[in-house]
């Protein structure tokens, strides 16, 4: 189930809310932030936060920000995704974050070493004014 909110930020442009049922996302004019609205990533949710990152790369968005505050677990599928999107938006020229890690998602991040090779943030507003720009990109 999709919805489309246009959300009038300026007078130059409009903000994108689009809503699925485990992920929200929000477009702003440099990059994508997602929401993950599950408490645990794993088989049974990890294929559509793929296919949301592989329809924002086939609309031009090569920045995205992916924001775990709500998620508190997360297993090899999940990171697979996760890597799916960095994969997506470096390949692309952009730039991937994550934001919001809680502790058991850090030590997975942690253990499988994907902390060297992602942006992480405590927060989206600190990914999108340090990632999102080319002098705070961090990409290994």
């Amino acid at each position: 189930m999709r919805r489309l909110y246009l959300k009038k930020i300026n007078k130059f442009g409009y903000r994108t809310s689009i809503e699925t049922m485990n992920f929200k996302k929000e477009s702003s004019d440099n990059y994508t932030v997602v929401n993950s609205e599950v408490e645990k990533l794993d088989s049974s949710n990890s294929a559509e936060l793929k296919s949301e990152f592989v329809l924002l790369n086939k609309n031009s968005v090569n920045s995205i920000i992916l924001n775990l505050q709500h998620t508190k677990y997360c297993d090899s599928s999940g990171l697979s995704a996760i890597l799916i999107g960095n994969r997506l938006c470096k390949d692309s020229g952009g730039t991937f974050a994550l934001t919001g890690l809680q502790p058991n998602v850090a030590k997975m991040i942690q253990i499988s070493q994907l902390d060297k090779v992602l942006n992480i943030y405590e927060t989206v507003k600190e990914a999108s004014s340090k990632a999102m720009t080319s002098e705070g990109s961090q990409q290994a």
